[in-house]
């Protein structure tokens, strides 16, 4: 097949880590393209309405996630798309959310465009990769969009996907967990008042279709004390509330199958609750266009985080940027979560080797396809995280191509001097006298 076009990097998967290291690539001085499967930007935080990034401060306000992804942040709040908490006032463990910035979707897609456009990067909408060959020339990768399939070859590719998906076709190993986390499909209520509500009622209803398998406890959050099921999401309007378990989500088939569970267990909800009194006129206001994905597959990195070293802060030699999110695991078989909050003074970190697939010489990834065991993956998969990584990565890819050398040969102290002129917060950047990390 005929090369359609050339680039330095190419990176695979639009969401916040394939987003910050295509700009991030591309600010470097890296002809970069980026390859989308969906019309829009932004991942996960657009598509499955995970629009609460986080987190990119300590409990005590202290930020430790900056850079490219912050500018998304700042702009989106600058264009009236969001409003960023007050950071200075400390929050209680595992309420973390308070630290979390809820954005307009729109406004924060359309910023992500404007960046990525100002830095030069070549947008491909549309497109997903379907074979990846590499030879002593470079990287082939063939992507099939709406007019079929296109090859373009890369000097280094990005492997932003989520689910390793350009890894896998590239056939570095990958590790699972035993047990998947489920996924969420989030959505919200309106055209009923709580407050007409018969809790009573809602209860037996309730009762009655659980005991005929008409609706499972997963399809809603835990009820609080003295509440009956789905009075918090009536209470709410629906939201992060459900665990579709037994799902995977990492090949077109299983993501299919867990975006038709997903629409099956909010109608569950739906007509369950269209029989109340006081909820005749509920309607489904918003429901996501896909199903949330936590868990699939992870690369084996040359390196890979342990939920020890994570818990522990402890600073590995190569590492590039910080993480701050709790143990966050969704139990594979009900809906409980099993939250950890980091101790206090504690901030972790995430290696450059947990990046680099075992024995690769082009690739990299970013998102929460690195490398590491269950607990840290529970952790590092969220937004702010996988932004974080995707700069790292970006900057990476860009100093691999122009030296024309392996990915893991890149110098660790340009790599952070690069990151540091790109704003990034760096674990072990000496700046004015004071080594990144310190109090």
């Amino acid at each position: 097949m005929p090369i359609a076009d050339e680039y330095d990097v190419v990176v695979c998967g639009g969401g916040a880590a394939g987003c910050t290291a295509a700009i991030q690539a591309a600010r470097a001085g890296a002809r970069t393209a980026l390859i989308e499967k969906n019309g829009i930007l932004g991942g996960t935080t657009v598509v499955a309405s995970v629009n609460f990034p986080g987190l990119f401060h300590t409990r005590s306000g202290r930020q430790v996630i900056q850079g490219i992804g912050w500018e998304f942040i700042a702009e989106t709040a600058a264009r009236g798309g969001a409003k960023l908490p007050d950071f200075s006032i400390p929050y209680p463990p595992k309420h973390h959310p308070r630290h979390q910035i809820w954005v307009n979707k729109f406004i924060y897609s359309k910023v992500i465009d404007d960046l990525c456009l100002a830095a030069g990067v070549h947008l491909r909408f549309h497109e997903m990769p379907a074979n990846i060959h590499e030879d002593s020339e470079g990287l082939y990768v063939t992507v099939a969009g709406k007019t079929g399939l296109e090859t373009i070859k890369a000097r280094k590719i990005i492997d932003a996907t989520g689910d390793a998906n350009a890894a896998g076709l590239m056939g570095y190993a990958m590790e699972r967990s035993e047990y998947r986390q489920p996924g969420t499909l989030i959505y919200r209520m309106g055209g009923y008042d709580p407050k007409d509500v018969d809790k009573r009622v809602l209860e037996r209803l309730y009762a009655e279709a659980f005991a005929s398998g008409r609706i499972a406890a997963t399809d809603h959050s835990h009820p609080e004390a003295g509440d009956p099921p789905l009075w918090r999401e009536l209470r709410t309007g629906g939201g992060n509330a459900n665990h579709l378990i037994g799902i995977e989500g990492d090949s077109s088939r299983t993501k299919t199958e867990a975006d038709l569970k997903g629409r099956a267990v909010l109608m569950n909800v739906y007509r369950l609750l269209r029989k109340v009194p006081g909820c005749e006129n509920l309607e489904i206001d918003y429901a996501a266009n896909e199903s949330g994905i936590r868990d699939t597959n992870r690369i084996i990195g040359e390196e890979r985080i342990t939920g020890e070293a994570y818990t522990g802060g402890y600073i590995y030699p190569d590492a590039m940027c910080y993480s701050y999110y709790p143990i966050d695991i969704h139990r594979h078989d009900g809906n409980d979560i099993d939250i950890r909050p980091l101790a206090d003074g504690i901030v972790a970190t995430i290696p450059y080797g947990a990046l680099i697939p075992k024995g690769s010489k082009h690739a990299l990834v970013a998102g929460r396809c690195i490398s590491g065991d269950d607990e840290a993956h529970s952790a590092y998969r969220v937004q702010a995280t996988c932004m974080a990584t995707g700069q790292v990565t970006g900057a990476a890819a860009a100093i691999a191509s122009k030296n024309r050398i392996a990915v893991g040969d890149v110098d660790l102290h340009e790599l952070r001097e690069t990151l540091g002129r790109h704003n990034a917060i760096v674990p072990g950047l000496v700046s004015k006298g004071i080594m990144e990390g310190e109090k």
